[in-house]
């Protein structure tokens, strides 16, 4: 059973602006390739025929000439913004931790550790909870290593400090 054809027509402004973004600069590789399909799409060729010329998929083809359809040439190029996750904490929260994590550690502590971060965010209430794993994205997204001593020597450690 075989596949109806996918009649794609580019309008003359979009099949402009095809060839002006495949004659342009640096481009990501996927939008150059789904360009090359749209273009080969527009001039009658079926969707296997397209997959040949550009090495994609004939589903993939068909993808790139129904998002042309339905949203025009932005949505057939380009990748729609990614939902993505809520952020767990909000900015006031972030902002409060990293100036935690600035300041000395608590008392019998040598360093912050990820872990120590966490239970202390909640112990002093700057958050009702967080995890491990929230906290080492926030520091690693501010380049914070607080666990890490770099260049300096140290002779001893004070009594009564864990490391």
């Amino acid at each position: 059973m075989s596949r109806r054809l996918i009649e794609v027509k580019v309008s003359a402004k979009d099949q402009k602006e095809l060839r002006q973004l495949l004659r342009a600069g640096i481009q990501k590789v996927r939008v150059i390739l789904r360009a090359l399909a749209l273009e080969q799409l527009s001039r009658g060729l079926t969707a296997p025929a397209v997959a040949r010329i550009v090495h994609l998929t004939p589903q993939a083809v068909r993808r790139i000439g129904h998002r042309y359809q339905r949203g025009g040439l932005d949505s057939a190029l380009f990748e729609r913004q990614g939902r993505g996750a809520e952020s767990l904490l909000e900015e006031s929260q972030k902002q409060r931790i990293i100036a935690m994590v600035c300041s000395q550690p608590p008392g019998g502590y040598a360093r912050w550790t990820v872990r120590l971060v966490a239970e202390e965010a909640v112990k002093r209430k700057l958050v009702p909870q967080v995890g491990r794993e929230t906290v080492r994205i926030l520091l690693l997204s501010h380049d914070l290593k607080p666990w890490r001593e770099k260049n300096v020597a140290r002779g001893g450690t004070e009594p009564g400090v864990r490391r």
